[in-house]
């Protein structure tokens, strides 16, 4: 999944906007994303012990909302009560976790890879609006696009590091479609074509932001300095990596920190 590090990111920059108990709610959140993800992630424990990780989340969220010990999920306890999150999407993102645990995610179909997108970062998204106030039909729209678009621009933007961990996320359509056959991971990413396959996987991020800035753009209830942040932030980074493009070698585009502060800034005073 790639989650970025909190400090210093546009997530840490948009969250310290927040009051104090949706901030605390979102850092918690973050928590919790970030060590399921290392459990994903983690190239040094066996898939089976990573699973049993994963399974012992499962079983504490449960127990957490049957009200009895919460066991590791406990720090969730008071933001799930205060924002009523829902346990079904803490257990999605487990799920996302667990498609990287089963087995290195590779080419997988689009519509795969749009289920991947919905469960390691949609879910989050509805998480998220929860904790922003918002009311349920933009906040679950908001979740659906914006998610995505991140999700993607997330995966285009790690296609080397994610392919030294054995795991290519671009889908099959786009990857043959550029007459590029499927096998060696090295040879697949290191093909020139690739280029093509990533502009795909980028037009799709691309109509999930448009959506996205639709949807924030109409100015719904809530505290959207966060996600207003995330996406135009993320949107970005996007317009920098199509400028540079995805032949290789390539070079990791990164956040350009002083335009995020300035992007916070702005938004502060245009509230």
């Amino acid at each position: 999944m790639n989650q970025p590090s909190a400090a210093g990111s546009s997530f840490y920059a948009g969250m310290k906007v927040l009051p104090q108990p949706e901030r605390h709610a979102m850092y918690a959140l973050y928590d919790f994303c970030r060590i399921v993800d290392d459990i994903a992630d983690d190239q040094h424990g066996d898939p089976h012990g990573r699973a049993a990780q994963l399974q012992r989340w499962r079983s504490d969220l449960a127990s957490l909302y049957a009200g009895r010990a919460p066991g590791v999920a406990g720090f969730l306890a008071p933001h799930i009560e205060r924002f009523g999150l829902q346990r079904a999407d803490f257990e999605a993102v487990i799920d996302g976790m667990a498609m990287d645990v089963a087995g290195d995610i590779r080419w997988p179909p689009a519509a795969t890879l749009d289920l991947y997108c919905d469960r390691v970062a949609s879910a989050v998204g509805r998480l998220s609006v929860r904790i922003f106030g918002m009311d349920e039909a933009p906040g679950l729209a908001l979740a659906h696009h914006l998610g995505r678009a991140l999700q993607l621009t997330n995966i285009l933007r790690d296609i080397d590091e994610d392919a030294a961990i054995g795991r290519v996320y671009l889908p099959i359509e786009a990857i043959e479609a550029q007459g590029i056959d499927v096998g060696d991971i090295a040879e697949v990413i290191g093909d020139p074509r690739i280029d093509g396959a990533a502009r795909i996987v980028a037009a799709e991020a691309q109509d999930h932001f448009r959506e996205a800035h639709k949807i924030l753009g109409g100015r719904p209830k809530g505290h959207l300095i966060a996600p207003r942040m995330m996406a135009a932030a993320y949107s970005e980074l996007l317009r920098r990596m199509q400028k540079a493009g995805w032949q290789p070698p390539r070079t990791r585009v990164r956040h350009n920190r002083l335009a995020l502060l300035w992007t916070l800034v702005r938004l502060r005073l245009g509230r």
